[in-house]
């Protein structure tokens, strides 16, 4: 990277005129672990299917850091939101204490992956030398960009816990959040995973799996050329109705499907039910190099544990076939715990420009930091894993 005052800072309304290898090169650099959701073809995609766009509320404003000698140094990916849907980390509350004081809150800037809560870098860097001081370049031009725009603040979601601190140095108020992630301990089957439960654990994933599957439900993994257009049709429908009925109004529209399925087919993964030769339910999910990410579900048929065996057992048992090193269920969902996904701890940052409101929140989320780490302290003990069924949580707790 030359030097700081060399440095240009651009804007880029949309990824479409931004050069794909040089996105990626920074989001992806090469012999590191691959994020399928940072890649130029899933941002795009969002945007062209016109799921992430200024009609949808998320308009495209990536700031690109440009090198001097050539190509970038770095880029993020960042958003001008006008409301607080598609996020996962929740600002309504600080968004109606500020408009209540006479405050406007939209539009504010918003960096990470539209509806898709997956940690993963939101300073992206070129691999080599001077990453650090080209993450600070991007912290500033984040900051700069963000007065001159006149928003509210500014958020970094779903960060990894290094650039989480080193926004935190930079004077970022931090928060945590909690999910729940399924980590392979290097196991060859899901009969090993399922070892390592307690014995009372142990049975019940079995009858789940056993009464989910009764009835004449199969269920198959479909990624790479085996993908087409029925079993996206299939699957969007499935997302329809599941997501009219969650959300009111679901966010990706059919395109999006489409588009993905031409340009990152290897890095998709549909577990599809099927009863009597028809497609009935489906759980998306996105393969890292090293995290299975599950990211939707729908269905049109309801089956017992259907939803727990294409989410959460299918998700284990395809990880551990590929040896991945983890599976990330998507937000909230304690039941999560008691089928082998424990509690793991979440990073946000963010920077809000009136001074009193900022003192306000940075007091809230100190409390909310330590709340976070005492629930994820109590749900610890009621893990699955055996240390004896005494601490087991009831099957209907959750």
């Amino acid at each position: 990277m030359g030097d700081a005052e060399q440095a240009i800072i651009k804007i880029a309304q949309g990824l479409g005129a931004v050069d794909p290898d040089q996105w990626n090169a920074c989001a992806n650099p090469e012999g590191e672990p691959h994020n399928p959701f940072l890649s130029h073809a899933f941002l795009h995609s969002l945007e062209e299917s016109g799921s992430a766009t200024r009609r949808t509320g998320w308009m495209p404003y990536h700031i690109l850091l440009e090198d001097p000698a050539g190509g970038y140094a770095g880029c993020i990916p960042m958003y001008l939101k006008s409301h607080s849907r598609g996020e996962y980390v929740f600002d309504h509350g600080w968004a109606d204490a500020f408009e209540r004081a006479g405050g406007n809150y939209y539009p504010k800037l918003q960096v990470s992956v539209p509806f898709t809560p997956a940690t993963g870098p939101r300073l992206l860097t070129k691999k080599g030398p001077g990453r650090e001081a080209t993450e600070e370049q991007l912290i500033a031009a984040a900051i700069e960009v963000a007065r001159r725009t006149g928003v509210s603040s500014l958020h970094f979601t779903f960060l990894p816990e290094r650039q989480w601190k080193t926004l935190g140095e930079h004077g970022l108020l931090l928060r945590n959040d909690q999910q729940f992630h399924w980590v392979n301990h290097d196991y060859k089957t899901f009969d090993d995973f399922l070892g390592d439960l307690s014995s009372r654990k142990r049975k019940m994933i079995r009858k789940e799996r056993e009464k989910a599957l009764s009835n004449g439900v199969e269920v198959e993994w479909v990624t790479g050329s085996d993908l087409t257009e029925a079993h996206w049709d299939a699957f969007y429908e499935f997302y329809m109705d599941t997501g009219q009925r969650k959300w009111g109004s679901p966010y990706l529209t059919r395109e999006f499907f489409s588009l993905i399925n031409e340009r990152m087919p290897e890095d998709t993964l549909l577990v599809m039910a099927k009863r009597n030769g028809r497609m009935i339910a489906g759980a998306l999910n996105f393969i890292g190099s090293d995290v299975l990410f599950g990211r939707n579900w729908g269905a049109i048929e309801h089956h017992p544990f259907l939803h727990f065996e294409c989410c959460y057992y299918q998700a284990i048992d395809f990880a551990i076939t590929r040896g991945l090193k983890r599976v990330e269920a998507g937000a909230q969902g304690e039941h999560k715990l008691a089928r082998g996904y424990l509690p793991t701890k979440t990073y946000s940052a963010h920077w809000i420009e009136n001074e009193s409101f900022a003192a306000a929140v940075s007091e809230y989320l100190e409390r909310e930091r330590a709340h976070v780490e005492h629930g994820i302290e109590i749900l610890s003990e009621y893990s699955p894993f055996r240390r004896g069924d005494a601490t087991d949580i009831q099957e209907d707790d959750f």
